[in-house]
């Protein structure tokens, strides 16, 4: 029976995130549940999509389930990454552990595809952020230039070194405040302003565009 790590409190939970991710052992992972059929974008939403736009996703591996349940409300949402590219050729530029042998833990730029692979996604949300043009290209330049940069989680990020500060840092630089609230997390050893998918995922500036839960079981 796989190891759930939502039986432990949520400061033990974030600790443990913190501590085996830091010590480099974020290719070991265990899937919740039953794996989730692909999820494949009808041609009608991919064409609606614009760069810049942001796909949140409910993932497989325990490290989401840790970050779902570090906050006190909760969110099935574990992840976000930012679109690049055309329709029909999207990308995902994200800050992530390393998801495949032999690659750091880092902002990386993957395919949508591989973003939303059953072993990795079970469920995505793409939101919008309220911006003119000219932000939204700055935006964009300036994820794309976080690049290669190492994954880290860290108290009060204000340089964009893991998934949802990378979002936020981008659209900061780009003059524009997406109105997320960082969260005060009490954890042994780590206690601090964090960034969670959920505060992100219901700022002010993002609107719904699509939703797929998936076999999420909320």
């Amino acid at each position: 029976m796989p190891l759930r790590f939502s039986r432990f409190p949520g400061t033990a939970r974030l600790l443990l995130a913190v501590l085996l991710v830091t010590a480099g052992w974020v290719g070991w992972t265990v899937f919740i549940g039953t794996r989730a059929a692909p999820i494949v974008l009808a041609a009608e939403i991919d064409a609606r999509l614009q760069a810049g736009d942001l796909v949140f996703r409910i993932g497989n591996e325990w490290q989401s389930d840790v970050v779902r349940h570090a906050g006190e409300r909760g969110d099935p949402y574990s992840h976000v990454g930012m679109l690049i590219g055309t329709p029909g050729r999207w990308q995902i530029l994200h800050a992530v552990p390393a998801e495949v042998p032999g690659r750091e833990s880092a902002v990386v730029r993957d395919d949508l595809d591989f973003f939303l692979a059953p072993e990795r996604t079970r469920g995505i949300a793409i939101y919008r952020v309220e911006a003119d043009d000219e932000a939204r290209a700055a935006a964009l330049r300036h994820a794309q230039q976080r690049l290669g940069t190492p994954f880290r989680i860290v108290e009060n990020d204000r340089e964009g070194q893991y998934c949802t500060t990378l979002i936020w840092y981008a659209w900061q630089r780009a003059g524009i405040d997406l109105g997320a609230k960082f969260d005060y997390l009490n954890v042994p050893l780590a206690s601090g302003h964090y960034l969670l998918p959920h505060s992100l995922r219901t700022a002010k500036r993002l609107h719904l565009l699509y939703e797929n839960r998936g076999l999420d079981d909320g």
